[in-house]
């Protein structure tokens, strides 16, 4: 069954040029208007990818305001309509008004048919790929959330969300290790969010953040009169989280003196504010995340054992973003949208060129490098699509590149096996067609390089 044509409306008062225009997209469905009226009507019942508007319309089909009109109502009905306006009326000062408006492109008349089509045809593969965008977005956005609001596609993503989900509702404590960006946070309130401690507080403290001198106070609260400064006795965040969850991020920056009180807290579930001496009872669960190796630290004296196994009873490994093929374009769309609504809502998604920078790329700050990025190439983008060159991504370190051909053909296999498979959804017919193997060899690289899910 093929597919259907695309639609085009065309919007023109002349029936003889309306006749030649039809006559000249056989490649479209074609529907034709000569007011403002039925050009309203064709656009509500039809929903024209490409509209081609001629500006001289009656009552005023020797000006252009009946036309501005026109074009006016499909860009607050249909906004992702691509208008292709025409005119004999003041070209230049026509043109200008018209994009400014919302008009994809402008044409002078008399017409020119080759012309003409050329530019209706690039209207279209632009459409196209928006709404490509807007389906993918709408995907990342709904289909591929995991604790309710993380977005992942990758099978190592979802196995730590599984693994979040099955500890969410015991008592152990849980430690997060990964690199800086990798969305610990977001892992964090997606396990209080899961648990039964959802209806208490989620409170978070980064404790690289805060200088040492403070941080057993924001922790632990204090008294009226403990120091310089405290003008009231304030409850510290492990007391604001009773009930709920409290996340320590960057756990590994807290100092000795500090980690003895957190754990005599962890082992008897009391605190006691600077300055007082009164044990207060509180039922708070500490979920804590680093990204620094804390067995080393342990062996170098600089973090105690004993609050170690306190804090690890659960350790969950997050894979950077390098080590999730698929998810990069996944959420840099996710970002696009929720950007571009807020900042600049011209801009509707991404060119081919800058998916393919975005699936190429290490990402070494992983999602909040990539988050970034996108953010402000929706700022700094001047079209209607974030092309690679908005991303500024420049050039990854050869130096980093794995020098053993063995290690790197296996790293290279990985990676492109990895992306096609994202890329079909898993499906191993269509991702043994798409690198052009045969299922069974297919099956034997899944196999050796254990990329099995």
């Amino acid at each position: 069954m093929s597919e259907p044509k695309p639609k085009l409306l065309i919007v023109e008062d002349d029936e003889g040029l309306q006749a030649q225009l039809k006559w000249a997209y056989e490649d479209f469905e074609v529907v034709a208007a000569t007011d403002r009226a039925s050009a309203i009507a064709a656009l509500r019942s039809e929903s024209p990818a490409v509209v081609t508007l001629d500006l001289g319309l009656p009552p005023d089909p020797d000006g252009t305001s009946e036309g501005f009109a026109v074009l006016d109502e499909i860009m607050a009905l249909k906004p992702d309509t691509k208008v292709v306006v025409a005119s004999g009326h003041g070209a230049r000062e026509s043109a200008l008004e018209a994009i400014a408006k919302g008009a994809y492109d402008f044409y002078r008349k008399p017409v020119d048919i080759e012309q003409l089509g050329l530019i209706v045809r690039r209207a279209l593969q632009l459409h196209r790929i928006e709404e490509e965008n807007r389906k993918l977005a709408a995907r990342a956005g709904d289909d591929n959330k995991v604790l309710g609001r993380m977005i992942t596609a990758a099978p190592e993503m979802v196995r730590v969300a599984r693994t979040i989900e099955r500890v969410a509702n015991t008592a152990v404590s849980v430690m997060l290790l990964g690199a800086s960006g990798t969305g610990k946070e977001l892992l964090a309130r997606g396990l209080h969010d899961a648990s039964d401690r959802a209806d208490g507080e989620f409170v978070a403290i980064n404790c690289a953040a805060i200088p040492e001198n403070l941080l057993e106070s924001e922790l632990f609260g204090h008294e009226k009169g403990a120091f310089t400064g405290a003008i009231k006795t304030t409850e510290g965040k492990i007391e604001q989280a009773d009930g709920g969850t409290l996340f320590l991020d960057e756990v590994g920056d807290i100092q000795l003196p500090l980690q003895v009180k957190l754990l005599r807290f962890l082992q008897e579930r009391v605190i006691e504010r600077v300055g007082s001496r009164k044990s207060i009872p509180v039922d708070t669960r500490i979920v804590c995340a680093t990204h620094q190796n804390l067995e080393a630290m342990i062996t170098d004296g600089r973090f105690r054992e004993d609050l170690y196994y306190r804090l690890a009873e659960i350790v969950v490994k997050i894979p950077s973003l390098a080590e999730r093929p698929g998810d990069a374009a996944l959420l840099a769309k996710a970002f696009l949208a929720n950007y571009a609504s807020e900042m600049n809502p011209s801009v509707k998604g991404f060119a081919p060129d800058a998916l393919q920078a975005i699936d190429e790329w290490n990402w070494p700050g992983n999602v909040r490098e990539l988050e970034n990025r996108v953010k402000r190439a929706v700022i700094m983008t001047d079209g209607k699509l974030v092309g690679a060159e908005d991303l500024d991504l420049g050039d990854e370190d050869d130096e980093a590149d794995v020098l053993n051909l063995k290690a790197a053909r296996e790293k290279t296999d990985r990676k492109v096996i990895r992306r096609a498979l994202s890329r079909t959804d898993g499906n191993i017919s269509s991702t043994a067609k798409l690198l052009g193997i045969s299922r069974p060899t297919l099956y034997d690289l899944l196999k050796q390089y254990d990329l099995q899910t």
